[in-house]
């Protein structure tokens, strides 16, 4: 299921990026803890596509007020009123921020972003590539073998892509940098793949730069 990979995946990135030293934004602004800021991915990663059940265009914006609500609900009985406050409002800008263009104003909703955006192995587009679908997207995920985030040499984290043919460079090159950029963790973040041509190599290089 699309938003619990989403939440494994934007945990495991604020992991790494704490344990590297990288403030999340409830620490850095409201001296709240780690454990807040996981609450905030943690939320917004479950939260983030709920608006796809109104309409799947906009559907960041519907998502905004279908889980007010909800997020309300949870915390009550957890935090104190200004507090459950600061978070409510940190998880709806993760929510709003994964949008295309979105900009993200804070670490855990730059983790959001990303983290959506590396739910791409091929795995994503087994069903529509099974019933006839062959547009780019479908056929550069097939090409997506196994995404694995862990921690980098160089930086706090590596993503490391595993690619089994020329295809996935879409899915890269399209899909990922544009999630990625502006998110807020382009100094954070290395890639690796295990490219199959020049055009993936300077692909790859240029993530680098």
């Amino acid at each position: 299921m699309h938003v619990k990979i989403v939440m494994n995946i934007a945990d495991k990135l604020l992991r790494l990026l704490t344990e590297h030293g990288v403030e999340p934004s409830v620490v850095k602004n409201y001296r709240m803890t780690v454990e807040d800021a996981e609450v905030v991915v943690v939320m917004a990663s479950l939260l983030h596509d709920i608006g796809m059940s109104v309409h799947r265009a906009d559907h960041e914006a519907f998502s905004l007020f279908i889980a007010q609500e909800k997020i309300r609900e949870l915390l009550t009985g957890l935090y104190d009123t200004a507090k459950a406050t600061i978070l409510r409002s940190e998880i709806l800008h993760a929510i709003i921020a994964h949008r295309s263009g979105g900009k993200p104003l804070t670490l855990e909703a730059g983790i959001v972003r990303v983290a959506d955006a590396l739910d791409m192995a091929k795995g994503r587009s087994r069903i529509p590539f099974a019933t006839g679908s062959s547009s780019i997207h479908s056929v550069s995920a097939a090409a997506i073998e196994a995404v694995h985030i862990e921690a980098g040499e160089n930086k706090p984290v590596r993503i490391r892509i595993d690619l089994s043919n020329s295809a996935g460079i879409f899915q890269l090159d399209q899909l990922f940098r544009e999630k990625l950029t502006g998110s807020g963790l382009e100094a954070y973040v290395e890639l690796d793949a295990n490219p199959v041509g020049e055009a993936e190599q300077r692909l790859v290089e240029s993530f680098r730069l």
